[in-house]
């Protein structure tokens, strides 16, 4: 009993620090996009970019966990790696949603994450399964939390995910990839995939995706290409509210595929998406 609570303890804990920090660095992130941006590399293709926020933001990020949890290591996307000794690990992603920051759209976010890997249920593809994390959404100020076994919130506000419902009504949301090749593939998929549902969305940031659904802005969603950065704080987020995050078959979810929804429509969009899969091969 004793260890059940102080585990549940210390989640919250990790996610107060997630959200201190997602938000202190989200605001430095805003502040640099009045400044104006500035592309400071590309990375697997030339729409995949790396603004000077991202690194900044990344460094700022590594600088508070150094500070407030010096005996964990860390995961960034753009580079950021230290080994801890805690058996903890924070994946963050400084901005989510570049190409829409770099364009002046909304859809970005700051994601913080700690994770941990044990095997136990919830663990991701990469091994990693998050016990702690949070999003924070710079352009509308919305803060989204979550800690193992403790829920989903929304400023304060506890979330309850997607509300049940068919097939043909489901607001669907997905992403792309980077290469023309993983693009073409994507699309086909999507050609199969949209007849059959009731309409698309494409935000450009897994981590808001994965929120709305937490949310119940949208009913389900689903990508292939994601990396643990993209997705720890917000399946932690959505799962928490209630969802299913799941993959193809008995496979974990992320990078090879991760969807989410209700227990109904994530099944019957496994099914849809790997028929339209194996289509292709």
């Amino acid at each position: 009993m004793t260890d059940s609570v102080d585990a549940a303890a210390l989640a919250e804990a990790l996610a107060d620090v997630a959200a201190k920090l997602a938000r202190e660095v989200g605001e430095v992130v805003r502040a640099r996009r009045a400044e104006g941006v500035a592309v400071a590399q590309t990375k697997s293709s030339l729409t995949d970019v790396v603004t000077a926020a991202d690194q900044e933001a990344e460094r700022l990020l590594a600088e508070g966990l150094a500070r407030l949890r010096p005996q964990d290591g860390i995961l960034g996307e753009e580079g950021a790696s230290s080994a801890g000794s805690s058996g903890i690990t924070w994946v963050i992603d400084p901005i989510d949603g570049t190409v829409n920051y770099l364009y002046g759209l909304p859809a970005y976010a700051v994601s913080v994450a700690a994770t941990v890997s044990d095997g136990a249920p919830g663990t991701m593809s990469d091994g990693r399964r998050a016990i702690a994390g949070a999003v924070y959404v710079p352009t509308t100020g919305e803060a989204f939390r979550a800690w193992h076994g403790g829920g989903a919130y929304l400023d304060g506000v506890r979330l309850t995910g997607p509300a049940e419902t068919e097939l043909g009504s489901t607001l669907l949301a997905t992403g792309f990839g980077y290469t023309a090749e993983r693009r073409t593939e994507q699309v086909e998929v999507l050609r199969h995939v949209l007849p059959r549902v009731r309409d698309i969305r494409r935000m450009g940031s897994a981590a808001i995706d994965l929120c709305m659904l937490a949310a119940g802005r949208i009913d389900a969603y689903y990508e292939r290409g994601l990396q643990p950065w993209d997705y720890a704080a917000a399946t932690l987020i959505a799962r928490e509210s209630g969802a299913v995050v799941r993959g193809l078959g008995d496979a974990a979810p992320g990078e090879e595929l991760l969807i989410a929804g209700t227990p109904r429509i994530s099944a019957e969009l496994a099914t849809l998406i790997g028929d339209a899969y194996r289509s292709l091969q």
